[in-house]
């Protein structure tokens, strides 16, 4: 069958994105030092918008991409992000002074869209009693990249240095790129419906308006407490291994991530994704309990633990509603749409975070964060347009 064919194309051109774009976290600082930064408060201020920039423009033109390939194709959308963050990421090697970084940075995320096309891409060839794992595996690619991206671009650093690190980052861009051009095969009917009917088209995706806010959602859960959990951790460990701590505490959500994603994706195709997704969201906001209750590390490390597996189930649920719910001639916008909440959340998700841990206490985090989740839940569990329009569709499949 071509989507298992397919699924086993693009997991891998999945994973070589996601761990390009990790592999410059480790060094991200120090290369802005080599830059010409040394003063430690600007360091830090370069770092946060370098590293945010790319989030701004994902989340801008993420619809636009998802437009463009529900009228030209996915795969054309796939090539183009591939060859542009390639090329871009490779004249990050190049930069002369910070400024130029960050440039570079949002116009990357100008050309981002290759992980919200692939999972558009195969949830337009699975079948829907497959969706969910089909689905889910897929985003295990992700996971896996952006779990190991940044120990490898660690480990490139010191044998390439710095500025070797974008270059092999944009040589594994385009190499996903080729990936797609050869071995994924599309039939494209090229759309050019415009105007007022066109606009009355968009509106057939206001039922999935409550999986847009819960993705965003979801990604501000898991954002929420990274800029400060190095912070939080020093509150409850005292020992020398402080680094080592944070770094297992932040690859354990990403492992568990790696086992929720396909497992509860099964069991959404079995009982609904609704439902799974409920649950899920009940099962996130209970797992900030531990957490924010930990006396030792771990408790945070099992409360963590949870955080991820239940993530995990969160998103390919969100993606198989996706492609239940819009319609087949705009299933790529709303998957755009979708990434670009996905891409807000990650914006919005830190700011919160810091903003609550310098206004109130840091523990505060853990217990808003709770709130946004089970107020989303209560959203999905209580919006009858989801209801009926997931009725709908069931009885026409």
């Amino acid at each position: 069958m071509y989507w298992k064919r397919s699924l086993w194309i693009l997991w891998p051109a999945n994973f070589l994105i996601a761990a390009g774009m990790s592999l410059i976290i480790p060094f991200l600082p120090l290369y802005i030092e080599k830059l010409g930064v040394h003063n430690l408060q600007q360091v830090e201020h370069w770092t946060g918008w370098i590293f945010s920039a790319q989030f701004i423009t994902s989340f801008l033109f993420q619809p636009l991409w998802g437009s463009l390939a529900d009228r030209y194709g996915r795969k054309a959308m796939l090539i183009r992000s591939a060859i542009g963050m390639g090329a871009i990421t490779a004249l990050m090697g190049f930069a002369t002074g910070p400024g130029q970084l960050l440039i570079l940075r949002l116009i990357n995320g100008l050309f981002s869209g290759f992980i919200s096309m692939s999972i558009s891409l195969q949830a337009s060839v699975t079948p829907d009693e497959h969706a969910g794992k089909s689905l889910g595996t897929l985003q295990t690619g992700q996971i896996v990249g952006t779990l190991v991206g940044p120990l490898i671009g660690g480990f490139l650093s010191e044998v390439f240095g710095f500025e070797g690190v974008f270059f092999v980052t944009g040589g594994l861009t385009l190499i996903a790129g080729l990936v797609v051009l050869f071995l994924i095969h599309e039939d494209v009917t090229v759309k050019t419906k415009k105007g007022q009917k066109q606009k009355k088209e968009y509106k057939a995706l206001r039922p999935l308006f409550p999986i847009f806010i819960a993705a965003a959602i979801t990604q501000l859960a898991m954002m929420s407490i990274q800029p400060i959990i190095t912070l939080y951790t020093r509150t409850i460990y005292h020992g020398q291994h402080l680094t080592l701590i944070v770094g297992l505490i932040s690859a354990v959500t990403g492992i568990a991530n790696l086992i929720g994603s396909p497992i509860l994706g099964r069991i959404g195709d079995k009982i609904g994704q609704r439902k799974v997704l409920i649950f899920s969201l009940i099962m996130a906001a209970l797992a900030f309990l531990p957490q924010v209750l930990a006396t030792n590390v771990k408790v945070l490390l099992a409360g963590r633990f949870l955080l991820g597996l239940f993530i995990g189930g969160m998103i390919p649920s969100l993606n198989v509603l996706v492609k239940k719910l819009a319609p087949a001639h705009l299933q790529a916008t709303a998957f755009g749409l979708s990434s670009s909440a996905r891409f807000l959340g990650n914006l919005l998700g830190p700011l919160l975070g810091t903003f609550i841990a310098a206004t109130y206490n840091i523990k505060d985090i853990f217990y808003i964060t709770m709130i946004f989740l089970l107020i989303n839940m209560v959203s999905i569990a209580r919006n009858k347009k989801l209801r009926l329009a997931l009725s709908q569709q069931k009885k026409a499949s």
